[in-house]
């Protein structure tokens, strides 16, 4: 499991419009990286509502947002369109960054077991380090609660 202090695992993954995305690229600014499991239903669409509606406060922070998930490019471009979304969501369907950042993990939903994404949040600081971890975040309340954090840290 990831801690506060370390390194953030590096990533390559294409965005909504196909453009590898790094890391690496964000270096300088912080960076929020939310897991969500699918795109286009219920308390996802109201997680990305929720930053998509703070994401100028957020890039006042001088930070980035990025939604990473499972799903295909073509199915983010989608999403994106659909709900107006701003920031950066990024195509792993492969788990490339959703293994190393352990939120790939053992859900119970009406007493079926399945594997599956975890709902957390990541924030990163300027220098790719982790300075904060959302484990099981709510996702009305998830976006506020990381703006809150980036304008009030320690």
């Amino acid at each position: 499991m990831l801690e506060i202090g370390t390194n953030a695992p590096a990533f390559t993954l294409p965005d909504k419009d196909g453009v590898e995305r790094n890391l690496t690229d964000f270096r300088g600014k912080k960076v929020v990286i939310y897991f969500y499991s699918k795109d286009n239903t219920a308390g996802c669409t109201r997680q990305a509502q929720a930053f998509a509606a703070l994401y100028d406060e957020f890039k006042e922070a001088g930070a980035e947002v990025i939604g990473i998930s499972k799903d295909s490019v073509a199915s983010h471009a989608r999403f994106a369109e659909k709900h107006s979304l701003p920031f950066v969501l990024l195509a792993d369907p492969e788990r490339q960054a959703i293994e190393p950042y352990g939120v790939w993990q053992e859900k119970k939903l009406y007493g079926k077991v399945s594997m599956g994404v975890v709902r957390t949040t990541f924030i990163i600081d300027e220098n790719g380090v982790i300075v904060k971890i959302m484990p099981k975040v709510k996702p009305d309340t998830n976006a506020a609660d990381v703006l809150e954090i980036l304008k009030n840290p320690g």
